[in-house]
C-alpha cells in the first residue's frame, strides 16, 4: 500500500527540487471540504449484498464515522480501521445505539464476500455484540464511489505497476443530516477527540449535560488534529459560575432586606 504516511519519501533530502513531487503520490490527499452537503441518495452496496443508499445511515439523530478504504489493502487502511476500532473501545457511546460506523471502498471491483467478512472481524474485535447494526461496510460501482470521494474531498489513485491504491487516511465526522463536521487524520485516533467530534457533529443531541459543558470549552485545533482548550469560553463559564455563586451568597440577605 502506497500512502502519504510511506517512508519511501524523504521531504528533507537536499538531492530533491523542492517542488518535487513523487508521482505514486501526485495529486493524492485529503482536501477539507467543512460544511459541504454529501449525496445521501449514492447506492452502494451493503456488506450483505443488499443494494443500500447512504441515506440508510443518516437518522437526523446520530452522527455518522465515515471512512474510505478499501478491504485487500495490505497495509494503511488496516491501520486506519484497526486505529478507529481501539479508540471507539475506549468511549461508553455505542455504534448502532449513538452513532453509526461506515466504511466505503475505494476499490470497485471489492464486493460484499469481501466486505461482510471484513465487517465480522471488526465487530468481534470491538467486542460489544449489541454493535452489529453499527458497523456497515459498504462497497460500490466506480461513478459513485467517485462521486462521494469528490465530495469528501479524498483524492486517491490506481497504481498500476504496484496494484495498489495510493490515499491517505482519515476519519470523517459527519452530521446526522449528512454534512461533513470534521476531519480527524491519521491512523491513530485519540479517543477523547474521537468523542468530541461526534458530540460536536451531533450537535448535543448524544452525551451528557457535562459532556455538551465540556465541548463548549473545546474546540478543534487542526494544527494538531485535536480539541484544546478555549481560555475565553473556559472564562465566560468561570464568570457565570461566580455570578450563581454570589446569587445564592446574596439571595438570603436579599429577602431579609425586603422583609
Amino acid at each position: 500500500m502506497y500512502s502519504l504516511l510511506s517512508g519511501a519519501y524523504d521531504p528533507n533530502d537536499v538531492t530533491r527540487q523542492l517542488n518535487e513531487v513523487p508521482k505514486k503520490i501526485e495529486n493524492v490527499g485529503i482536501t477539507e471540504n467543512l460544511g459541504d452537503q454529501i449525496n445521501l441518495g449514492l447506492e452502494f452496496v451493503d456488506d450483505k449484498g443488499e443494494k443500500v443508499t447512504l441515506g440508510k445511515y443518516f437518522d437526523n439523530k446520530r452522527p455518522v464515522i465515515l471512512s474510505m478504504v478499501y478491504y485487500n489493502c495490505p497495509s494503511l487502511c488496516n491501520l486506519h480501521m484497526n486505529g478507529l476500532t481501539e479508540a471507539l473501545k475506549e468511549i461508553k457511546w455505542t455504534p448502532g445505539k449513538d452513532f453509526q460506523v461506515v466504511a466505503v471502498s475505494m476499490n470497485h471491483n471489492e464486493n460484499h464476500n469481501v466486505a461482510g467478512p471484513k465487517k465480522a472481524n471488526y465487530v468481534k474485535e470491538y467486542g460489544r455484540e449489541d454493535s452489529a447494526d453499527g458497523w456497515h461496510f459498504l462497497t460500490g460501482d466506480k461513478n459513485n464511489i467517485d462521486t462521494l470521494a469528490d465530495q469528501l474531498g479524498f483524492r486517491f489513485k490506481w497504481l498500476e505497476e504496484e496494484q495498489e491504491f495510493s490515499h491517505a487516511s482519515a476519519a470523517m465526522i459527519i452530521t446526522p443530516g449528512g454534512q461533513i463536521s470534521r476531519y480527524i487524520h491519521g491512523v491513530k485516533f485519540v479517543p477523547s477527540t474521537l468523542k468530541m467530534a461526534l458530540l460536536e457533529a451531533s450537535n448535543g443531541k448524544i452525551g451528557t449535560i457535562v459532556d455538551q459543558v465540556l465541548m463548549y470549552c473545546f474546540q478543534f485545533d487542526p494544527k494538531k488534529n485535536k480539541y484544546t482548550i478555549y481560555a475565553w469560553r473556559v472564562m465566560q463559564i468561570g464568570g457565570l459560575v461566580m455570578l450563581l455563586v454570589l446569587a445564592i451568597f446574596l439571595a438570603p440577605m436579599w429577602l431579609r432586606e425586603r422583609r
